[in-house]
């Protein structure tokens, strides 16, 4: 597929989606709105894909929304608002729901809706050097579709904070908030993520779709009879499928599942290919 704002690479059933606006450091508009959309359910619906990293070209990871797309904002009637708005919302939620794992490769800085992405990732990956900020209110405006998903990473009394003042703050503060899962020297970033995603490659990717809709079913959730029976439930279904049976087989019998077998021997035919060329 061809994208104007993004970039787009599948190896070893990894997809990198490089955020590529870097002349005006990633910054959104309705294009690249709508191409993340557009990528993240095709790639959700890859089944040789495993595993997605978000990136970005540039010195920053994204910078919020681009200044052209704000002056054309600002003429906009309250319906048209509201339809561009739902645009973004929909783009978060299309990523946030995505059946694969999203790693954010957050090299540089994330400020506003930038933030809105690495909340949405099921892992962000930090570099020391990038800074955060939640600048929205200073353009007397408010962090409103990126709210939830915010909210959810830092927690309420963070989000009190960050949403009122505008602070702009590091990548160790972004860690401590746990918006961040690690931070990192720029040189190790990738190594880091190279090694979360070997860890990735050992699980079923169907148990992996389901775990993350656990973790998004239940959260917050209260602890009451519905929720013991929809849980006994899913662990039920899960014991049941194909990979579940496998993945119980596979341990009982001492030997790699079937998902992982067939990866590792992928890479081997790869590496011999490479060897013969």
């Amino acid at each position: 597929m061809d994208y104007e704002t993004l970039e787009l690479s599948i190896n070893h059933r990894v997809a990198v989606v490089w955020l590529a606006r870097e002349k005006v450091r990633n910054a959104f508009n309705e294009t690249m709105i709508a191409e993340l959309t557009r990528v993240f359910s095709t790639l959700g619906a890859d089944a040789g894909v495993r595993a997605i990293v978000l990136a970005a070209k540039g010195p920053a990871f994204c910078a919020g929304a681009d200044l052209d797309w704000m002056r054309r904002m600002a003429g906009y009637s309250h319906e048209d608002n509201r339809r561009d708005a739902l645009a973004l919302a929909d783009m978060l939620r299309t990523i946030d729901s995505c059946p694969k794992p999203v790693i954010a490769r957050v090299h540089g800085d994330a400020y506003a809706g930038g933030m809105g992405l690495v909340a949405v990732a099921d892992v962000a990956i930090a570099a020391l050097p990038a800074n955060f900020c939640l600048s929205e209110t200073k353009l007397g405006l408010i962090p409103a579709t990126i709210g939830p998903y915010v909210i959810r990473a830092i927690g309420a009394r963070a989000a009190r904070r960050y949403f009122l003042t505008a602070e702009r703050f590091d990548s160790g503060e972004a860690f401590r908030l746990g918006l961040v899962h690690n931070i990192t020297p720029p040189e190790q970033l990738d190594p880091t993520i190279n090694e979360l995603l070997g860890a990735l490659m050992h699980t079923s990717i169907h148990a992996v779709g389901e775990a993350k809709k656990l973790v998004r079913d239940l959260a917050g959730r209260p602890l009451d009879d519905a929720l013991v029976a929809d849980t006994a439930e899913r662990i039920a279904a899960i014991r049941a499928s194909d990979d579940g049976r496998e993945g119980v087989r596979a341990f009982l019998d001492k030997r790699k599942p079937r998902w992982l077998a067939e990866y590792e021997a992928e890479m081997a035919a790869e590496q011999g290919d490479d060897e013969e060329m």
